[in-house]
């Protein structure tokens, strides 16, 4: 198997974050804008795609997503920063790779 690789907190997309908050203002659906088209977890796929290399998937990368959109709603409304909620996304895709859960099962 490939080593694991090291996931890093990417820049803050202030710009996309922009539209996706305005999506979210005009009514369409949070879990759609997390994994839709052109949503936060394409975006963070397009960043973390390394995690294929050890049978983690974008579909896995989705779901850790969904749990953690409470804290990713907080940083679209400003109320939490880039550097809180990428380092959680970071966690979570780490404890998910450590407990073995990803698309190698």
């Amino acid at each position: 198997m490939a080593p694991r690789p090291a996931l890093h907190t990417p820049d803050e997309p202030t710009a996309l974050a922009g539209g996706w908050l305005a999506e979210l203002h005009a009514g369409t659906p949070l879990d759609e804008v997390l994994r839709g088209d052109g949503g936060v977890t394409a975006w963070l796929w397009s960043r973390w795609c390394s995690l294929a290399t050890v049978g983690f998937s974008e579909s896995d990368l989705a779901a850790v997503v969904q749990g953690y959109k409470r804290e990713i709603w907080l940083w679209l409304a400003g109320e939490r920063t880039w550097a809180h909620c990428s380092s959680g996304l970071v966690g979570r895709v780490d404890r998910r790779l450590d407990e073995g859960t990803s698309g190698e099962r």
